[in-house]
């Protein structure tokens, strides 16, 4: 058995696949490509859309986090994320949809919007697990990078702003939803609690996200600001990662 993972070692979907995997005790290789350049290698590998992640078990390709995880719980059914009971089910793969399509991009545009302002706190990010050339590369066409990237994930001062509006919502609801109960799902954890650490994971800088995270002095002013006044909600879902992670 052969496990593959197509990823950017930066990307917070990625991370839940890497979660997922590890989570199933699965070996796995983890092949960090370099934005733009991966179009190609994943173009050829699903004859279709160039997004990451990328699961290839022996041939069988699969991509998206969502869709891996299906693939992973039906696949490999030892210590599943998906809940069993029909409502615990209905809710975690509730949960997992909306923030993947509402908290997970927010994340992602608000902190590039700050980031790509600073090559050299971003590009190492960028970069990180892949040859040791790549950062040169990305260096010397950061201007286009930044252009392509802002462009693509529709990234600016207005989209940022909401971006910032709809991490907040999100992170109340969090904190509200986990005062409640341990659990988003049921009475374990699932792929929605996964989701919802894994997707703000990059506002905590946890170590095992394989990235060389900016020391405090280097994340944008703007951004250590809103850490600081958000701590407390950051903190919940910090909590989840540490204990399930």
């Amino acid at each position: 058995m052969a496990i593959k993972l197509y990823q950017f070692a930066i990307s917070h979907y990625c991370e839940k696949v890497r979660w997922a995997l590890d989570h199933k005790g699965l070996s796995y290789e983890a092949i960090s490509l370099l934005p733009g350049q991966h179009i190609n290698t994943i173009r050829k590998l699903t004859g279709a859309d160039s997004s990451v992640p990328v699961l290839d078990h022996d041939g069988h390709r699969v991509q998206g986090s969502k869709a891996i995880i299906d693939y992973l719980d039906d696949t490999f059914p030892e210590n599943p994320l998906t809940p069993a009971d029909p409502q615990a089910r209905e809710a975690a793969l509730s949960w997992e949809q909306r923030l993947d399509d509402e908290a997970g991009p927010s994340v992602r545009c608000y902190s590039y919007h700050h980031f790509l302002q600073r090559p050299k706190v971003v590009v190492p990010m960028l970069a990180a697990g892949s040859p040791f050339y790549n950062r040169i590369l990305l260096r010397l066409a950061f201007s286009r990078v930044d252009e392509v990237m802002r462009k693509w994930m529709k990234i600016n001062e207005k989209t940022a702003a909401q971006s910032r509006e709809t991490m907040e919502r999100y992170l109340n609801e969090l904190a509200d939803a986990y005062q409640e109960k341990p659990y988003l799902a049921g009475d374990s954890f699932s792929r929605a609690d996964l989701a919802a650490a894994a997707l703000f994971a990059p506002m905590f800088q946890p170590g095992q996200y394989p990235v060389p995270w900016p020391k405090p002095a280097k994340i944008p002013k703007d951004i250590q600001a809103w850490l600081d006044h958000w701590q407390p909600q950051i903190h919940t879902l910090e909590k989840i990662y540490a204990a399930n992670r």
